[in-house]
């Protein structure tokens, strides 16, 4: 069973569905090593008025990561939809930045 992509929201209910069954919740993480060499570039381009293009792309990438392993484990519980869907990320004592996303998988069904 797939889940949908207007069937994932941060929101506590889905428009036009009601809540079957709720699985509990579920969570994915990644992280991304700190690299000394990317933030010396970073700092450079930074003073001289570049955007720090390759940081989003590294906090994109792993936001990603996060919510993709969140999906395959609420799919894995029998959930077609997660609800409640929030981020937290942080960064670790050796540079590294984490990303976690979580929320409630649930079973969903069209509402009569």
């Amino acid at each position: 069973m797939a889940l949908a992509p207007d069937a994932v929201t941060t929101f506590e209910r889905v428009e036009g569905c009601r809540v079957v069954r709720s699985f509990g919740y579920a969570y994915g993480q990644a992280s991304r090593p700190r690299n000394v060499l990317k933030q010396t570039f970073r700092s450079i381009g930074a003073l001289i008025g570049l955007a720090p293009v390759e940081y989003l792309t590294d906090a994109e990438r792993t936001r990603a990561e996060s919510l993709e392993e969140l999906l395959r484990k609420a799919e894995g519980m029998g959930a077609n939809g997660v609800i409640g869907l929030q981020f937290q990320a942080s960064e670790g004592p050796d540079g590294a930045t984490r990303v976690l996303a979580f929320g409630e998988a649930v079973l969903l069904e069209p509402a009569p």
